[in-house]
């Protein structure tokens, strides 16, 4: 069991009801809030002053995202980064994209899964693994405007996810869900390495799986943690100093805006039955944070 303080509950924010809500980001210039659908291939918006949520439908699955240091988003879709400029078009159904880079996309049986935006202006995401044999077929990788599309070395994945950086960006956090164990790694952001992998906490509990993460300015990392329900902040010697729950089992990803910790959810593989205990699934989540920050990182576009 995780050893952490008495549970403190967070609140529902949007009902999105997102079949695979996830990459959740908080953007500071325009103080709103961007994640993904992954399986509905949907980029949600929702501006917490006015209470307005919206989202754009587009061709294919969108795993993952990062903000742009020029104000547009870098969208990890299954088989390809691009670029859009969703607050160009708030009004209008539709949302332009522009190929930065093609990802694995002779391989059917893989899709970009999670990313985040490195603390140099990179982006660093993996790759999910559908191979039909099980095999753990997931990469990882570091784009650049720079240098383009590197690998990074890290372990083959099967469901990569945690990617987030120490403040200094000298450290990587990362997993592959299905072990249970969230990984740290030294990180290079101007090589694209990584060396010196080792454990940094792993979970115990059979059918909990480390998801999304996020690393604050005391340099502790949030965690959220599928089929648990519930984040989970971690000092930078992995002890489990702060839980947060929420009333969906699937808790998918979370960061962290202006004294507030944002969380997203999932209702896939929840029958009937679980959806009618857990109707919130697939919806945001808040709690409020006082004197908790984290740093917002942009990628640099070309």
């Amino acid at each position: 069991m995780v050893s952490a303080p008495s549970a403190t509950a967070a609140q529902l924010l949007v009902d999105s009801r997102c079949e695979l809500g996830e990459g959740i980001l908080w953007c500071d210039r325009n103080k709103v809030l961007y994640w993904t659908d992954i399986l509905a291939g949907r980029l949600w918006r929702f501006d917490p002053a006015h209470g307005h949520s919206q989202y754009w439908q587009l061709h294919e699955a969108l795993g993952c995202l990062a903000l742009g240091a020029d104000g547009r988003l870098l969208l990890g879709l299954a088989n390809g980064l691009y670029t859009a400029d969703p607050e160009a078009h708030l009004h209008s159904a539709q949302l332009p994209l522009q190929l930065l880079v093609a990802v694995e996309a002779d391989d059917a049986n893989t899709c970009i899964n999670d990313g985040r935006a490195d603390r140099d202006g990179n982006f660093v995401f993996g790759t999910k693994s559908d191979h039909p044999d099980g095999r753990r077929g997931g990469r990882h990788y570091q784009w650049s405007a720079a240098h383009g599309l590197r690998p990074l070395p890290l372990p083959l994945a099967t469901i990569p996810n945690a990617i987030c950086f120490s403040p200094d960006g000298k450290r990587i956090y990362f997993c592959d869900s299905l072990d249970g164990r969230l990984l740290t790694a030294r990180y290079d952001a101007a090589s694209a390495h990584a060396e010196q992998i080792e454990v940094f906490v792993a979970l115990a509990e059979t059918g909990v799986e480390p998801d999304g993460a996020v690393v604050d300015d005391d340099s502790c990392l949030w965690n959220a943690q599928w089929g648990a329900g519930r984040v989970v902040r971690y000092s930078p010697t992995g002890e489990a100093t702060r839980l947060v729950t929420l009333p969906a089992r699937h808790s998918s990803c979370c960061v962290i805006g202006e004294d507030a910790l944002y969380i997203t959810s999932a209702r896939i593989g929840l029958d009937a039955h679980a959806l009618e205990h857990e109707p919130l699934s697939g919806g945001v989540f808040v709690l409020p944070l006082h004197g908790t920050r984290a740093r917002v990182d942009r990628v640099l576009l070309p």
